[in-house]
């Protein structure tokens, strides 16, 4: 698919977040010590699913490799951006840059959104039938979930960008936030779009809290599940389950807000933007490591091979 020819804009004009210099500074900084954070903190917990044979066979941390790959990915389409335009003066983005960005976050957002659908799929085989669960949740299954969900993000952002790519864009050009939002983009536009807009709201908005209540009654499915057969398996099923449902929390709540709440401010949906592009992939390594004795135990495996490695040599 070609743009128009009538597409007079060559780029876009982010405002970011302030723009006063004192203020760009300290989110320069910010914003670089979280994606380096981000980046060591979902790299480490690849690694470990790769190279710790335990977690390796594990399908819980199979599909947590998954998700830190789609939140280091995200936060590399966002962030690098966000941090380059803290040191300029203009905040420019081609327009092919623009809609690869909406593109890239609609394709992965879409994909993790359904990932976490499957990790609650996991937990609940896990935790419910357990007898059954090397069998339910076997290596092709959980390949078949992976691919899945791609495949629901790749349909989720090109059932939106098929129509926003040939929309002529003549002026202005600016986008009120710290990265290309479709929504605000979709505004620029020099044509009627109130369908294109409805669209966005029931695709993306409608998507995002459909998987949400999917999630929510699945956990509850879980929890009384196992408070019917044990009462004291409650809190071990709870003590598991708490870091998925905090990440779910985390991921869905400003993506309901943004898409589902037309008459929020632009100001308030770009401290949204920032909070799902940076905090959720900071958050989402803290969670799984630092309230997963099986993540601890992983983290201290590979630890003592280093040593014992550099020992031998």
């Amino acid at each position: 698919m070609d743009l128009k020819n009538d597409s007079l804009i060559s780029d876009f004009v982010l405002l970011g977040l302030t723009s006063i210099w004192e203020l760009e500074i300290f989110f320069f900084v910010v914003f670089f010590l979280a994606y380096a954070s981000i980046m060591t903190g979902n790299i480490l917990i690849i690694i470990m699913v790769v190279f710790d044979s335990h977690l390796h066979s594990t399908p819980m941390y199979f599909l947590l490799a998954n998700l830190s790959f789609l939140d280091m990915t995200i936060s590399t389409i966002t962030v690098p951006k966000m941090i380059t335009d803290c040191l300029s003066e203009q905040k420019i983005i081609s327009l092919w840059g623009c809609m690869a960005q909406m593109f890239f976050l609609h394709f992965l957002g879409g994909s993790e959104m359904t990932l976490l659908i499957f990790m609650a799929v996991d937990r609940y085989v896990a935790i419910c039938k357990p007898l059954h669960y090397t069998t339910i949740m076997s290596h092709r299954t959980l390949i078949g979930f992976v691919l899945l969900s791609w495949a629901v993000g790749f349909v989720h952002t090109m059932s939106q960008m098929a129509f926003t790519i040939n929309l002529p864009f003549c002026g202005p050009n600016v986008v009120d936030n710290v990265f290309c939002d479709l929504p605000l983009v979709i505004k620029l536009a020099c044509t009627d779009t109130y369908v294109l807009d409805l669209l966005v709201i029931a695709d993306s908005g409608l998507l995002s809290l459909i998987c949400f209540i999917l999630l929510f009654v699945s956990y509850t499915v879980i929890l009384i599940t196992v408070h019917r057969r044990s009462s004291g398996g409650l809190s071990k099923a709870m003590s598991t389950l708490s870091a998925h449902i905090t990440v779910v929390t985390l991921f869905f709540g400003p993506c309901i807000f943004i898409y589902a709440s037309p008459f929020s401010s632009f100001s308030v949906d770009k401290f949204l933007s920032v909070f799902y592009s940076v905090i959720t992939p900071l958050l989402n390594p803290i969670i799984y490591t630092l309230r997963n004795q099986e993540m601890k135990a992983a983290m201290i495996r590979l630890r003592n091979r280093h040593v014992g490695s550099r020992q031998t040599l």
